[in-house]
């Protein structure tokens, strides 16, 4: 794919959605810390139902140190995993007192280095709660990335340097919104909708469903 076609992509997706963002919901960078690492094999819409009950007792480090484990996993249990996650969340605020003033590290390297935080989780905060143009690929962003062929790769941290190599430098603090969204609801997985894509005519898939 040309740069003009990657740059005409991102052109469109802006202007259907000029102010893109996460759909977890979140007013601090913990929250969004605490949301992401909740996150991790259940929906947005079932993340933000658990943090709708926790974040009104307990949203800062302490206050769910504070809070207990056992009562932590109270409010998580309609998640997925929700014990392995309490556990990883109760750790992370462990470190964020102990070792940040219980504040969420703006570096890759003391993020990574919390409990349950991988490369994808550090870029989601990086670039949504403190505005760093980094690009956090997911399964949505993989697939779309090279099933258009924005940015083929054979795993995410190919497509995460290809993305950050290719898309203009103009919308790189917002291109991983668009192409997750647009995977979420456009270009899903099984049966994308083809049809109804703002931008089918510029992608590379060759097998593109009429609907």
């Amino acid at each position: 794919m040309n740069a003009q076609k990657r740059f005409e992509i991102f052109r469109r997706l802006q202007a259907a959605n000029p102010h893109p963002t996460t759909e977890l919901n979140w007013s601090t960078p913990f929250e969004l810390l605490a949301a992401v690492l909740l996150s991790a094999q259940a929906t947005d819409v079932g993340v933000n139902k658990a943090t709708a009950r926790l974040f009104p007792v307990a949203n800062t480090p302490q206050a769910i140190i504070d809070l207990g484990i056992e009562s932590l996993k109270e409010y998580l249990k309609t998640i997925g995993l929700y014990n392995t996650k309490a556990v990883n969340l109760m750790k992370t605020c462990h470190l964020l007192v102990d070792q940040h003033q219980g504040e969420v590290p703006k570096t890759r390297k003391a993020l990574e280095a919390l409990p349950g935080v991988g490369r994808k989780t550090a870029n989601v905060i990086l670039n949504t709660a403190f505005g760093q143009p980094t690009i956090a690929v997911d399964t949505h962003i993989f697939r779309v990335s090279n099933r258009t062929g924005i940015a083929k790769g054979k795993d995410v941290v190919e497509v995460e340097q290809k993305l950050l190599r290719h898309v203009p430098k103009v919308f790189k603090q917002d291109a991983h919104h668009w192409l997750i969204l647009h995977g979420r609801y456009t270009c899903i997985a099984r049966k994308p909708r083809c049809g109804s894509c703002l931008i089918e005519d510029l992608c590379e898939f060759p097998d593109k469903i009429e609907l």
